[in-house]
């Protein structure tokens, strides 16, 4: 089957060239990103697609703060963009995987979001992430929605490696302890990717996946310190302490249950994912 990926120099992209080499080597897998495919230019998308069965949308505009200034391009990087694929993916009957947040939630209560929980996006990202699922439900196409949390790998810029930057230079640091989520590894996302491709006729719909496990922004980066060996001492702060344009969720974990019991998964805790990234960095 020949797969076109978007998005393949972030960090998903990147985990997805190793897949590619590896349980998915069978296949043919076209990697773009935007100097090789405008996915905002619907014709340029649509002659891409010709002729593949899958589409794995890694691309995304993924910065919470400056979207709230630059809502335009949000939207059409995050929607617009995903209406493009989902159209060229009907056209050809490809299967669209694209990848969505957990920013679809407001952030309330503190039981684990199951698929099917209304949405309500405290901010643009979140909005247009969300616009972007309903232009592809919309469209028709064959599709997997998979909406991920706290994403971070050995590519590229993320939460690990600003923590293993800071750290390395500072005393002590103050993170965030009223945020709860669960962090996900790029290469465990990846290898789910990898294993849906692999499999016969999948189940469509929406699917949550993140590693196993629950944390705070400050137990995660209390974990980043010990396992690099840093000797910076972290301490917890209200996220009030960090003044944002846009209100964060306090609680979003996601409920694996349906991704895990359709595809036959095992997920990994998110210390033994945390742990396998940082010896790679290392």
């Amino acid at each position: 089957m020949k797969i076109l990926v978007t998005g393949s120099n972030g960090q998903l992209g990147n985990e997805m060239r190793r897949v590619a080499t590896e349980s998915c080597a069978e296949h043919e897998f076209i990697f773009t990103d935007v100097a090789e495919l405008d996915i905002t230019d619907a014709g340029a998308v649509l002659e891409a697609a010709k002729g593949v069965g899958a589409i794995i949308n890694c691309a995304a505009y993924t910065n919470v703060d400056a979207a709230e200034d630059n809502e335009d391009i949000a939207h059409l990087i995050n929607a617009t963009a995903s209406a493009n694929l989902a159209a060229a993916a009907k056209a050809e009957g490809a299967l669209l995987i694209h990848v969505s947040t957990d920013y679809v939630f407001g952030g309330d209560g503190n039981t684990p979001r199951t698929e099917d929980l209304p949405t309500n996006p405290l901010g643009v990202y979140g909005r247009t992430k969300l616009a972007g699922e309903q232009a592809i439900i919309a469209s028709g196409c064959r599709h997997i929605i998979i909406r991920t949390a706290w994403l971070y790998s050995v590519h590229g810029k993320n939460f690990v490696k600003t923590m293993l930057s800071l750290m390395a230079t500072r005393p002590s640091l103050n993170v965030v302890f009223d945020q709860v989520g669960t962090p996900t590894y790029a290469g465990d996302l990846a290898d789910v990717i990898g294993t849906i491709i692999n499999t016969p006729a999948p189940a469509e719909g929406v699917y949550h996946y993140s590693n196993e496990g629950v944390c705070s922004w400050y137990d995660f980066a209390v974990a980043i310190g010990q396992l690099a060996g840093s000797p910076c001492v972290v301490a917890p702060c209200h996220s009030c302490e960090f003044p944002s344009k846009v209100t964060r969720p306090a609680f979003s974990v996601l409920d694996k249950t349906k991704i895990r019991t359709t595809f036959n998964l095992s997920i990994p805790h998110w210390h033994a994912s945390l742990t396998h990234c940082i010896d790679k960095l290392k």
